[in-house]
């Protein structure tokens, strides 16, 4: 389904185990970066192949979306199974109606281009990286982003970016373009 990087793992009891003679039960500590609090919802609709529509993470807890997205990153190898990144020159549409800040850009982006419980960066320099390939889409690709005018003014944040400060929607155009995606405001 996925994988995390744990260490500090330290055992704190074992017991005999009632699933057979030989085995035994071990209760453990353990310490990832990676693991957020609230992820254990989507690994359950992964797990039981219950992750399978569109616009599941709209109703999240802004806390709830950074740890879907999250599951999201640390889940793309099971959840694109080898499928390789769609060719360049597709066109993709991204709904804009629920972009209310980043993670829900994010969140929004990862389902435009890779589906139900997608991944495409949850950082500008994740994007950055996703927009450079191996992440389902090539560039050059085109974006149709729908209800964008609604995005524009929720993310309105104005965020460094190297030596001068824009906002963060203008942003988002402007790494589009540099990496190739032609951007359809609708």
């Amino acid at each position: 389904m996925g994988s995390y990087f744990v260490n500090e793992v330290t055992v704190i009891d074992v017991k005999p185990s009632a699933r057979g003679a030989d085995l035994v039960d071990l209760t453990v500590t353990l310490w990832c970066e990676n693991a957020l609090p609230g992820a254990e919802r989507l690994w359950e609709l992964i797990r039981s192949g219950h992750l399978n529509h569109t616009e599941m993470w709209h109703e999240l807890a802004p806390e709830d979306r950074h740890a879907w997205l999250s599951v999201a990153l640390w889940s793309r190898e099971y959840q694109r199974r080898g499928k390789p990144d769609a060719p360049a020159g597709q066109v993709f549409t991204l709904d804009g109606r629920h972009i209310n800040d980043r993670d829900t850009f994010y969140c929004a982006i990862g389902e435009a281009i890779n589906g139900p419980g997608g991944y495409f960066g949850w950082n500008l320099d994740a994007l950055d990286d996703c927009l450079r390939g191996g992440w389902g889409a090539t560039t050059p690709f085109t974006l149709h982003w729908d209800s964008s005018a609604e995005a524009r003014t929720r993310l309105a944040e104005r965020v460094p970016a190297g030596d001068r400060e824009l906002v963060l929607f203008d942003l988002l155009l402007e790494i589009f373009e540099e990496r190739g995606v032609s951007v359809i405001l609708r």
